[in-house]
């Protein structure tokens, strides 16, 4: 694959719609664009202003495939910084195949996955952490996920990362300076004033690396347990909170043997609701595996509700007690989990019997999936456990992989580092780590990269983009 080719693709969804935008991205873009198509007016595409558009035909020789709308972006304002010409057309199929066939023939070449976003970082129109930004925008499904995502493709982790980088540099490019003076015994770089440096990086970095346990779950939603015993209504509750028929409900106990799973957005926050099976002693090998599964994703939530029957916690102290043992042994085994008990059909108690209820377990919340009675107040609790205070203060959280990895090893470098400085380490093998977290800030925003790393990126894009 070159970058000094001419390429085209279908930049919205395929499939029939309205209509459809058809982008050829190169150097020779408009060139390509004015051959196949004759404007109304009688215009040359080759001779028009950039960001202007344009109503003709797409021709195939004599043959008139569709009538269009042609828009020119010349070089370098534009979205890839090259010559771009985006076609949109009728939404047929047929249509959309058509034009970019006669594309093909007349010289652009199918552009590769996140190829016209990879042109734009290679052009420098953003760095790869914005590039990055681009696909996790086009996936996002919440209000989080999308503001994260914005954030990120406006440059405010980036330029945060960039600032720290340069600012290390200043005093790297000084501390190699005093090698080439090494006989003189000089200092060019104050110790004190890198020793601030140091710190402060230490800090920004310590926080940055903080917000990706936020951010993660920002991004990708929050995973919530639904336990408990067979028929307590987990399956109920679950149809309440996506407010649809999604999982099969039953009086016959076991019904739900393997877990099931399924999103909703609360408070623009994205929650990923998992039915599971009920926890019981079981003779039933199916049943035994989807319990099993259970603990599973236990273990992989972030929130796990414990769901018990309020019918069944007045009949006793037996059972109160039974319960009570249950709650311990959640608690004990996920000490770090948020665990929320709800007494469910508290429809069928009386005031006097949910009174008693509450006295026993007092962190009790009471629910009625059958009606929907405090539903509202389950997702209000579920958002308390979420950090949006960061998100709310526009403060930079992480949220890829890529970059968690990266500043984890930037700050292994300055606590090298900060030890070169603890311990009176002589300038030349100081610039070694300071080198190495120079090298992971870059890998960042794409200031140090390869193609590999570049051909691991832009291949989770789509096409078209």
């Amino acid at each position: 694959m070159t970058h000094t080719d001419t390429i085209v693709a279908l930049a919205t969804p395929s499939g029939a719609g309205a209509i459809a935008i058809i982008r050829l991205s190169g150097n020779d873009a408009i060139t390509i664009a004015a051959n196949l198509f004759s404007s109304i007016s009688g215009k040359d595409l080759t001779k028009q202003k950039t960001h202007t558009v344009h109503l003709g035909n797409i021709m195939d020789g004599t043959r008139v495939i569709d009538q269009v709308l042609a828009t020119v972006f010349k070089n370098p304002n534009s979205y890839t910084g090259e010559n771009v010409v985006e076609f949109s057309c009728h939404g047929s199929s047929y249509i959309q195949q058509e034009i970019i066939q006669l594309c093909l023939r007349k010289g652009c070449r199918m552009a590769q996955a996140g190829e016209f976003t990879l042109r734009a970082f290679l052009s420098g129109k953003m760095d790869l952490s914005q590039a990055e930004a681009v696909a996790d925008l086009i996936s996002s499904d919440s209000a989080a996920s999308h503001q994260l995502a914005i954030q990120q493709m406006r440059g405010g982790f980036s330029s945060e990362i960039k600032q720290l980088r340069q600012e290390l540099l200043d005093f790297a490019s000084l501390i190699e300076l005093e090698l080439d003076f090494a006989e003189e015994d000089v200092e060019f770089a104050n110790r004190d004033e890198f020793q601030k440096l140091i710190t402060r990086i230490t800090n920004v970095l310590k926080r940055l690396i903080d917000s990706f346990a936020t951010g993660n779950v920002l991004k990708n939603g929050i995973p919530v347990a639904i336990v408990g015993e067979p028929n307590v209504g987990k399956s109920t509750l679950l149809n309440a909170l996506l407010n649809e028929e999604r999982a099969i409900v039953s009086d016959i106990a076991g019904t739900t043997r393997d877990t099931i799973e399924d999103e909703i957005t609360i408070g623009g926050i994205g929650f990923r609701f998992i039915d599971t099976a009920g926890i019981r002693e079981t003779t039933d090998t199916i049943e035994g595996l989807g319990i099993k599964k259970t603990f599973e994703k236990m273990e992989q939530a972030q929130v796990v509700i414990l769901l018990v029957d309020g019918m069944q916690m007045t009949s006793g102290t037996d059972i109160i007690k039974k319960r009570k043992v249950e709650i311990e042994k959640i608690r004990n085994r996920f000490p770090q989990k948020p665990l929320v008990i709800i007494a469910n059909k508290i429809d069928q108690l009386s005031k006097e019997q949910i009174s008693n209820l509450t006295s026993e377990i007092p962190d009790v919340k009471l629910l009625s999936a059958k009606t929907g009675e405090g539903v509202e107040e389950l997702q209000t609790t579920l958002l308390d456990f979420v950090n949006t205070g960061a998100l709310r203060n526009n403060e930079t959280i992480v949220t890829n992989t890529r970059h968690y990895d990266s500043l984890l090893k930037a700050l292994e470098e300055i606590h090298k580092v900060q030890q070169g400085i603890d311990s009176n380490l002589s300038s030349d093998l100081m610039a070694i780590d300071i080198r190495q977290a120079l090298y992971y800030f870059g890998e960042i925003t794409g200031e140090i990269s390869n193609d590999e790393l570049l051909g691991n990126i832009f291949a989770n894009f789509c096409i078209g983009k």
